[in-house]
């Protein structure tokens, strides 16, 4: 080993321990393969050593390959290679696992005679999630080590086992003391040095199993909708059946190549880096000093208030929930007790944490109860008049230094923040519908928002484990403001001759969870309505005059059975008809391209416009928003992303075909 390296080597007695130190996660870069390397050959060629441990400093083990080299000239040893040497040492090689064995650390690990590790430990092959399959003999060695069955689990679904699993299927030999890796993978050492012949997983014998990819492909057949990884990752493994090892192995690495060089693994890359970068300030540095946050306030027991704040007692901070009248608190109330009880239920809450959080909550009709909390959000309905009404009085109530946010989904946080003394204390904080599930939150920074309240926000939405990204005051912010023309043009086209089927279709087929007008049913047709069933002024309006509100009357752009699928409606039909005829609109033959140059590229062109207007910090947060916020396809990497796989001509050519203004990022091609 060089003084450099990350790698260093101990001798304990004939056992030659290898240890790396790259914190935070122990990444699998060239130095740390290159010391490896040096290390097994060391201990190999040294006949006073009769087995070897490779083991990691800090707080895991390796955590994965070093994605930030994907792309860049190959720096030898690969680490298949690598792995493969490990295998064919001739002395035992033990790994010992603690953190996360993830992607390349678990196929190091698989390519070691002998793992153990501590109960705490996790083993998995995560890579799908970058639209990638393990390329360093994973889908050869899993099969072989613990059946196809779990092969598939771990590969093409990429979610991690417990070390208590994988010493139930044989991939851990030995589950050892959290507190004595080091000392117990020694003694293991010491237990095995002897041992012949070295158990290989390039030597074993795996059965078929083709009723277990079957029952496989069948209960994923929705989630793998779309992505090109899983089904790559389940070949692979069908082939480690069927084919020599050698033959697998080659199988794979063409498989690996052929993903790493697609438009979907790129996509699924460029968001996993682009979440990471939206959690960054561009002017606020990063060591700014953040307001403490102890309690937190929310005003609203409703849909979204009390899902905000399931949000923050689950983070184990208190709230202080706070209605109008008893009735609505105690059924806000209700349904928190219900969803947490509902979790328990699926096993991901113990009964114990479910009081402990709802002994955490304080529902309260005394708006004064609000004056300890240190960020009240308000989350009551859409009306400016209503915001500013509780904004004025927060002012008077809320403690010096205590952060005030809106979950307004569309409103100006600037004029709300005018009617407080203390406009540098407000922004937005738009959390997503249902709030305690859905992951995105747009974090909306005001004309006068102080530095260390936006800091201060941001770090809070890490800790409530969702994904934020900083939005500028403008009409629906990032996402909804880029949802309105898709909105608006999927509207005309149903004069033009669509229908709402062909619509959402063309949207699911893209990848979309649903349409525009499944998306209206299901969020309501009549939000925003006016409620005067004599004023009909379109389609929705009609619709919401004849009590057709979306899935909650199971009739709305569709009918709806018992188990709200969507129907085709004859009664909607014939409302479009009249309406084609009412407007005098000219017909014509709606295709598929149509819909997807009027829908989907007048987003990526407002997405332009929000950029150029400064409303977004950079083109990868608004990627991250639509998909944690809207369920853009993450294989095609959010709007931004996806125009520049289009081809901004492309995109530029089909909006002027449709007499749209092109912004003048998107003309030149310089999004960023």
């Amino acid at each position: 080993m060089t003084a450099s390296s990350p790698i260093r080597t101990e001798r304990h007695g004939d056992v030659l321990v290898i240890v790396s130190n790259t914190p935070p996660v122990n990444a699998l870069g060239a130095a740390v393969r290159i010391g490896l390397e040096a290390a097994i050959k060391e201990g190999a060629a040294d006949q006073s050593i009769a087995a070897m441990v490779i083991r990691c400093d800090g707080r895991t083990f390796f955590a994965g390959a070093d994605i930030t080299e994907f792309g860049k000239p190959p720096v030898e040893p690969m680490l298949p290679v690598l792995v493969d040497m490990i295998e064919a040492c001739g002395k035992p090689v033990v790994a010992a696992i603690h953190g996360t064995a993830l992607g390349g650390g678990c196929e190091v690990a698989l390519g070691c005679h002998y793992r153990v590790a501590v109960p705490s430990a996790k083993i998995g092959t995560p890579e799908v999630k970058l639209g990638l399959l393990p390329g360093a003999g994973g889908t050869q060695r899993l099969p072989r080590l613990a059946g196809v069955a779990l092969a598939l689990e771990m590969t093409a679904k990429g979610e991690p086992i417990s070390a208590q699993r994988a010493r139930e299927v044989g991939l851990i030999d030995r589950i050892v003391g959290e507190d004595s890796l080091a000392a117990d993978a020694l003694a293991f050492a010491d237990e095995v040095k002897a041992k012949r012949p070295l158990p290989r997983a390039a030597e074993m014998a795996v059965a078929a199993d083709p009723a277990a990819v079957a029952a496989f492909q069948k209960e994923n057949a929705r989630r793998f909708r779309g992505f090109d990884a899983p089904a790559a990752n389940v070949d692979c493994v069908v082939k480690a059946t069927e084919l020599s090892f050698a033959e697998g192995l080659a199988y794979e690495r063409q498989a690996f190549v052929r993903l790493m060089t697609g438009t979907q693994s790129a996509a699924q890359r460029h968001i996993f880096f682009a979440e990471r970068q939206a959690a960054k300030i561009d002017d606020v540095p990063a060591d700014t000093a953040l307001r403490p946050i102890a309690r937190v306030g929310v005003i609203g027991a409703g849909t979204m208030g009390g899902g905000i704040a399931m949000n923050f007692l689950s983070a184990g901070l208190p709230v202080t929930i706070v209605e109008t009248a008893q009735e609505a608190l105690d059924r806000g109330t209700g349904v928190i007790r219900k969803n947490y009880e509902a979790t328990a239920a699926k096993g991901r809450m113990t009964t114990d944490q479910v009081e402990a959080a709802m002994a955490a909550l304080t529902p309260t009709l005394d708006f004064d109860s609000l004056a300890d909390c240190d960020l009240i959000i308000e989350a009551v309905y859409e009306n400016m008049d209503v915001k500013k009404e509780i904004f004025a009085r927060l002012d008077g109530i809320a403690k010096p230094g205590a952060i005030l946010a809106s979950n307004t989904s569309y409103l100006d946080i600037d004029a709300i923040a005018a009617c407080t003394n203390r406009p540098e204390d407000v922004l937005g904080m738009h959390f997503f519908s249902p709030a305690n599930v859905m992951k995105l939150l747009e974090v909306v920074r005001g004309a006068r928002t102080a530095p260390d309240v936006l800091a201060t926000v941001m770090a809070l939405a890490k800790r409530i484990r969702k994904v934020a990204v900083v939005a500028g005051v403008t009409y629906g912010f990032i996402g909804n403001r880029m949802l309105m023309p898709r909105q608006v043009e999927a509207n005309k086209l149903l004069l033009e001759g669509a229908t709402p089927e062909q619509i959402d279709r063309v949207h699911t087929d893209f990848g979309m969870p649903m349409g525009p007008f499944q998306m209206a049913d299901l969020a309501g047709v009549d939000i925003g309505w006016h409620r005067d069933p004599s004023r009909i002024e379109n389609v929705r309006d009609a619709l919401a005059a004849e009590g057709r509100w979306g899935q909650k009357r199971q009739a709305g752009f569709y009918d709806y059975d018992e188990k709200r699928t969507p129907i085709p409606s004859a009664r909607v039909a014939e409302i479009i008809q009249e309406w084609r005829g009412k407007t005098g609109t000219p017909q014509h033959q709606v295709t598929d391209e149509e819909i997807v140059e009027r829908t989907l590229y007048p987003m990526v062109n407002e997405g332009a416009l929000i950029l150029e207007e400064g409303k977004a910090q950079r083109a990868s947060d608004i990627d991250v928003v639509w998909i944690y916020g809207y369920g853009w396809p993450v294989y095609r990497g959010g709007p931004m992303f996806w125009a520049k796989t289009e081809g901004y001509d492309k995109v530029v050519a089909g909006l002027e075909k449709h007499g749209f203004a092109v912004a003048r990022s998107l003309r030149a091609g310089t999004i960023q």
